[in-house]
Formats: structure tokens, sequence, C-alpha cells
């Protein structure tokens, strides 16, 4: 049986079951083998050989979103996240998948991480949207309103040059599926960042963070996509940004993941150590005040893998409160995951959708016009939610916002 972690992460844990209110799997089910409590049972029952990784055991952890809210609720500091991730290696290792499953997985991990595969595969779409079919589906059939938005593909510049005076250079993580799903959200990310005097390096030999790799257990691809984006980035920049959530947690756990690799250990710390979420970078540097207005109000969405991952919480809201007429409205339950996690929504569509639903009825008890959420899936997961309850509500990135005040400054 391949080890889950090492036996004193377990003790770690005193199963005060503070983690089960704040898990959104044990909100929906209120099962204790779909909490975190329960769940860390099982898997240190597996390991030390007390039960058998039988079906039910591989189903509990299937269920997990990974989204680490127990970690900010536990008081006694379990590392969730490292054990749900061994418990996902060990599972893969451990067990033959059906066949149906095998497919599924096999067809996220070899599209999702690859830009150029998914633009082929949502070449159709693009077609349609080119046809002026797309945009009418949209209005008038209600499946198609659930269909992504596609932008403007084309790869960013290697090197983009600052407007003003120069503050600095920093590279930029585009992202395998932000390529593609979240372009104009990365097109906006690079003009706010020049617009505030960084030149900003988008390295061509990146690839994917590795985390979709990494939550369906396979470690080993993810620890190599780890190293090609050590190699690939440039180590004389200020900072390493990203506008994903879930990819900028991932890389700040290079240091952690390759921490016993002789060659690439030290570089994975320093290079861990650089990298910021775009909001957490903008409140560290003296932000370029826009003149232009954004009238919404509008509500935050805390990714989990920003809020519980990164502990960033503040950044992006005093972001979008710095906008000229943004009105920021609290979202109710605003950390309590969306159903995205990266591939679950894809992996998990049933309890997904049941997490989309919950998020939507928060938003609806706001009123506001618009959405905002800092990572790529929670964008698409809450827009999806939205259009399926009815509701005309945006769903944006905070640094679209900022960009679209940035572009009204005249």
């Amino acid at each position: 049986m391949h080890r889950i972690a090492a036996p004193e992460r377990f003790l770690d844990c005193v199963h005060c079951g503070l983690c089960m209110q704040a898990c959104p799997t044990y909100m929906e089910l209120g099962t204790e083998m779909d909490s975190p409590r329960g769940r860390i049972y099982l898997m240190r029952g597996v390991q030390e050989g007390t039960l058998e990784l039988t079906s039910d055991v591989v189903r509990h952890v299937d269920l997990c979103l990974g989204c680490r809210a127990c970690e900010t609720a536990c008081p006694s500091g379990v590392r969730y996240g490292e054990l749900i991730e061994g418990a996902r290696v060990a599972v893969e290792a451990a067990r033959r998948r059906s066949f149906r499953e095998r497919l599924r997985r096999r067809i996220v991990t070899a599209l999702f991480p690859h830009p150029a595969r998914l633009r082929l595969a949502l070449w159709p779409l693009r077609w349609l949207d080119r046809a002026g079919v797309l945009p009418v589906l949209r209005r008038h059939v209600a499946v198609a309103g659930l269909l992504p938005r596609l932008g403007d593909w084309s790869p960013l510049a290697e090197e983009t040059l600052p407007r003003g005076a120069v503050k600095g250079r920093v590279a930029f993580l585009a992202g395998c599926v932000g390529q593609v799903l979240g372009a104009e959200t990365n097109r906006a990310t690079v003009r706010v960042l020049t617009r505030n005097g960084f030149a900003v390096a988008t390295p061509r030999g990146q690839v994917c963070c590795g985390a979709l790799r990494l939550h369906a257990g396979d470690r080993r691809a993810a620890l190599a996509c780890a190293r090609q984006n050590i190699d690939a980035f440039p180590e004389d920049v200020r900072a390493v940004v990203v506008n994903a959530a879930g990819c900028g947690a991932m890389l700040k756990q290079y240091g952690e993941l390759l921490a016993d690799d002789v060659l690439y250990g030290a570089r994975a710390r320093a290079f861990s150590a650089r990298v910021r979420d775009v909001t957490e970078f903008l409140a560290e540097v003296p932000l370029a005040v826009p003149l232009g207005r954004v009238g919404l109000r509008v509500a935050y969405h805390d990714a989990c893998h920003l809020a519980h991952g990164q502990g960033v919480r503040g950044a992006p809201r005093a972001l979008l409160a710095a906008i000229p007429g943004v009105e920021l409205v609290e979202l109710p339950d605003s950390d309590v995951c969306c159903g995205s996690a990266g591939s679950y929504s894809l992996m998990e569509p049933d309890m997904a959708r049941r997490l989309g639903a919950r998020k939507a009825e928060s938003v609806r008890a706001t009123g506001v016009a618009c959405v905002a959420a800092a990572n790529v899936g929670c964008v698409i997961q809450i827009r999806a939610a939205l259009r399926r309850a009815g509701m005309a509500v945006e769903v944006r990135h905070p640094i679209e916002l900022l960009d679209e005040a940035y572009g009204r400054d005249g």
C-alpha cells in the first residue's frame, strides 16, 4: 500500500469536529465520512491496515473537493490538503477504476492541461461564434447559455513593456485552461500590470502548473510540470504573478513538493517565494488610481485556493473597493466552495451542481448585478449556476473590473 502521509500528520487531528461545518460535502450530505474528520479516520485506517481500501472508501475520498476550508477552521493546524492528495495518489496506485471512470479521467488530463488540444476541442464553438449563431443560441436556448465564453486565443507577447515610469519586471503564468477559457482575463491582467509600471514576461516554455494532475493522483506528472515551469520562468523578476487561485496555490507548493529533489529543491523554494496572486501583488505596490467609473454593485466570492489555500482574502476586496463606482457587497458564505474545484465539476457533476445552486442562492440574496471571483474555474462554474437559476448576473474576475476602469480613464 502506497503511504498516504507521515504517521504524525494523522495525529495532528484531535477529532474536535470544528472542520465539519466548514466542509461543503458535509453541508450537503450530512454524513461523517464525507467530512474532513471522517475522511482522516478512513485514510489513517487504510494506511495502518485496519481498514481495506474498498470502493466505499474510494468514493468518500473522490467526493472531497480539496477546497481546504477545513484547514481554515482547524485549530490544530491539520494539513488536510497534504493528506487528501496523498490519499489520491494511494488510490490510483492500489485500485483499478472502471472503464468509464478511467476514460473520464483520461479525457480531463489529456485535454485540459494542454491549451492547443483544448482550443481544437472547442473549435466548433468558435466557428458558431464567428458565424453569429452562438450569441443567438445563448439568448434563446437555456443549455447554450451554459457554454463557456471564448475570447482572443492568440498568444500573449513574451515581453510586454510598461506604460509610464518603470517600477520593475514580473513574470506571468498564463495557465492552461486560462489561455483558452480565461483569455480575456489574461489580457486584462497584462494591461493592468503594465498600466502600473511593470514589464511583463510570459515565458513560452511554461506548462500546466500541475494541479490537475496532482488532484487526480498523478504525483509524478505534477512534479514534472513543476520542474519544467521552474526552468521556464526567469529568476530576475520581482514576482511570478498568477490570476487563477488554484494555479497560484500549486506554484506556492512547489518548494514543499520538491523539497527532497537534489537538483530542484532550492530553486523550487526560491520560485515559490516569488509567487503572488495578481490581487496580492497589486496590494503590495502603489496602485495607479483609476479615474474611470464602473457603476456596479459587486459581491466577491472567495475562491477556495485563494482564501483557504493561500490565505489571501483582503487583497481582492481592497482592489475592488478602490475601483470608482463599485459598491462592494458581502456575499453570504462567500468562502464556501462553488463546486468548480479544478476538474471536480467534470468528475463529480452532481455534487458540483448542488454546490453551484447553493452559491446561486447566496448571490440572489444580495441582489447584486455582478459577482467577482479570482479564479477562472469559479467564474465558469458560478456563471453556469446563475444561468441555471435564471439570474442575469455578470461573473467577472476582479482584475477585469479594474482594467475596465483604467480603460475609461480617457
